[in-house]
């Protein structure tokens, strides 16, 4: 009896996975497709797996924007509407992980979409690429990552989204789950899960996405100048890389205080790993100090995912206040 086979689409968006040389010292550039990608991994003819491919786009991913995001997830929704069984994403790994978490705060199926990349073109002496996507479609293929959302796979290891980074420049083994460690990983072929799957708070498609968050990150003898003229700069949200554990200087501190009168404010952690702090300390420009001012604090997510989660919370119908407090509170205890 043959076995059915498992529907899984792929689709590509481009980075190093997809990147060849060209003549000279020119460097590598995107020039591979879907097609190409599958057709360097010759496992693939011996699993049960029916392959819908797909050439999204070809761009580095540090020229995403939300836009080729919307496109993408929508193109993976049609695939699981018409009987795809998993879906996977490949992109560059520069920003992998925030298109992770983008894609994640969107993604309203027990279905998995998983997305996967190259720290290596397909040029280079032990290039990844064959390996994490051959990874990432045995991962779509498998019951036990169904109610995860979205996950990444590099290097056997398969991380969610909201905990996934890249901590590294060129190491194939460059991402990581800090505090929380990665989901599961694939060994022999198999996959290997962890932990059960939580709860997801899941956004609707916003009509538009027009609100801007600003990302600054705390520093050392800080100027205050931006912060005074945020006020009157097209934003509607500031996300700080606080120190330590989410704090700013006492200067800092004293020129928000008009950005909290006209948009959110949420507070990460530029340190990478830990959560910040809520009632430790008392001095201005600490967390209680700056909780009292309408600081919101973001625990373990880093400065760059509290961005996209407020963008989300903000291209929401409701733009009021008291939702938007509200919303950041649900998912970040989540």
């Amino acid at each position: 009896m043959t076995q059915a086979k498992t529907i899984i689409a792929v689709g590509t968006l481009g980075g190093t996975i997809t990147m060849t040389a060209h003549d000279g010292n020119q460097g590598v550039s995107s020039t591979l497709g879907a097609d190409d990608l599958v057709s360097a991994i010759p496992e693939l003819a011996e699993m049960p797996v029916e392959l819908r491919l797909q050439t999204l786009s070809n761009m580095a991913s540090g020229s995403i924007q939300f836009t080729h995001l919307f496109k993408a997830l929508a193109w993976a929704k049609q695939q699981v509407e018409e009987g795809a069984n998993g879906v996977v994403l490949v992109q560059g790994t520069d920003t992998l992980e925030e298109s992770a978490f983008f894609l994640d705060l969107y993604w309203p199926y027990a279905v998995p979409l998983v997305l996967t990349g190259a720290m290596r073109s397909p040029n280079e002496a032990g290039a990844d690429g064959p390996a994490n996507l051959l990874g990432a479609i045995r991962v779509a293929m498998s019951p036990k990552v169904r109610n995860y959302g979205v996950t990444v796979v590099m290097s056997d290891e398969i991380h969610q989204a909201r905990f996934v980074k890249k901590l590294h420049t060129t190491s194939v083994g460059a991402f990581g789950s800090p505090i929380y460690g990665a989901l599961g990983h694939l060994q022999e072929g198999e996959v290997f899960i962890y932990r059960q799957a939580d709860e997801r708070m899941i956004f609707p498609i916003p009509e538009t996405h027009q609100e801007k968050v600003l990302l600054l990150e705390a520093v050392l003898d800080e100027a205050e100048d931006i912060y005074k003229i945020l006020p009157t700069l097209d934003y509607q949200g500031l996300v700080i890389a606080g120190v330590g554990s989410g704090h700013v200087s006492e200067k800092v501190r004293d020129a928000l205080i008009p950005t909290l009168q006209k948009m959110p404010v949420l507070m990460a952690s530029r340190t990478g790993s830990g959560y910040t702090t809520k009632t430790v300390y008392g001095y201005k420009g600490g967390e209680i100090d700056l909780q009292k001012l309408g600081v919101v604090m973001v625990g373990s997510l880093d400065p760059r995912k509290a961005r996209l989660l407020l963008s989300a919370i903000l291209w929401s119908s409701n733009k009021q206040r008291p939702y938007i407090n509200q919303a950041l509170t649900k998912y970040l205890q989540g």
